[in-house]
This record gives C-alpha cells, structure tokens and sequence, in this order.
C-alpha cells in the first residue's frame, strides 16, 4: 500500500479535526456506546451529516435506557 492510502486508512482527515476521537474517547475511559456518542458527532460533518448524528442519538438513547435500567435494579433492593 502506498503511504497516502496508508495514511487514509490509518489517519483520515475527518479522525484529526484537533485531537484524534479515538485518543479523547481512551484519555476519558469511555466505553463503546460512551465513544460512539463522541466519534459521530464530532465526525458528522466530515463523513455522512445526519445519518451520523442518528446513530449518536441511537448510542446516547442506549446509554440512557441502560441508566435508567441500572437506577430502577438500585431502588428496588
């Protein structure tokens, strides 16, 4: 593979708008759906607009649902 399509696969341009997503989401301790919320909408400009910030709407609901989940068990003990 030739650098420049190295590099497109490795570093694309939409990964390092400031700091790379994947390192922010690793200095934060995210989990997947935590770093898939960040990834899509710091990316949803770049890469495919609205249909990205519907998946970080669908990640952001899970997270919320499994909250909810997790304060209901809680209360009920």
């Amino acid at each position: 593979m030739k650098e420049d399509e190295l590099e497109a696969v490795n570093h694309p341009k939409h990964y390092n708008v400031g700091i790379e997503t994947t390192d922010y989401i690793s200095s934060w301790g995210m989990s997947f759906a935590e770093g898939n919320v960040i990834k899509y909408v710091s990316r949803y400009k770049y890469k495919r607009g609205l249909q990205d910030l519907y998946k970080a709407r669908w990640y952001l609901e899970y997270l919320i649902r499994d909250l909810e989940t997790s304060n209901e068990k809680e209360t009920n003990e």
